[in-house]
């Protein structure tokens, strides 16, 4: 493919940067029941791929809210699930996935790349996990989160008028590449006729990721440099 002066990459977090091992399901529970009074049906709820507004807006529609009434509370829930997600991190371990520090740190050092995320957590969450798995959130230079919208087509759209604020210059969706574990970021990469790069280090079988035709499946982070997409 046609190489660019300069990349945009967009990571996903959960199943693709890390893997935090439930602090987010619980953190959310906590959340819920102090601002909204119930989790409905949370237990049994798969978040892969999803925001949090989409989540919650799922969960909360049989109690008569709406996708809009839910994003009107985003920002003041944030705040309160990073509350709790703090009062209850030392009781749980994320982890980097194989690889992807490494190729995370290569890429900051690089002159054609910007790295940044989309993912379905909100800012502040998104912050706690990194830094739970020993990343700086200040390597990710911009970023576009799960509290900003319902839908995770959206986010990159966001990241990518963000990154191209932040060059001074309009990037153009073919000069990015969406690296996640789900179908919604293979999507998501569509959205923007962005690269979509699939890793099976998430929860989706490879049938299901290879089923919607990422531009590349990988096992895992570590072979992303051999791809030459840079």
């Amino acid at each position: 493919m046609p190489k660019s002066a300069q990349r945009l990459i967009l990571f996903d977090i959960d199943g693709t940067l890390l893997v935090s091992r439930g602090i987010g399901r619980e953190a959310k529970r906590r959340a819920m029941l102090e601002h909204f009074g119930t989790v409905g049906d949370l237990d049994n709820f798969v978040f892969g791929g999803m925001t949090d507004w989409g989540i919650l807006a799922d969960l909360l529609a049989p109690f008569g809210l709406s996708a809009a009434d839910v994003g009107a509370e985003m920002a003041v829930y944030q705040h309160i699930m990073a509350r709790h997600m703090r009062d209850i991190r030392a009781d749980y371990v994320a982890e980097a996935m194989p690889d992807a520090m490494q190729l995370v740190a290569h890429l900051r050092g690089r002159d054609d790349a910007i790295v940044g995320l989309v993912t379905g957590n909100t800012r502040m969450t998104a912050e706690i996990k990194l830094d739970m798995a020993g990343y700086d959130p200040e390597w990710f230079v911009v970023g576009a989160f799960g509290h900003e919208s319902a839908a995770r087509d959206d986010l990159t759209r966001l990241a990518l008028e963000r990154a191209s604020a932040h060059c001074g210059r309009a990037i153009a969706g073919r000069d990015a590449i969406v690296i996640g574990d789900t179908a919604a970021d293979i999507q998501a990469a569509r959205a923007i006729d962005a690269v979509a790069v699939a890793v099976l280090t998430g929860y989706e079988p490879r049938e299901r990721l290879a089923a919607c035709q990422p531009d590349v499946l990988l096992e895992d982070l570590g072979s992303f440099l051999d791809l030459d997409m840079m």
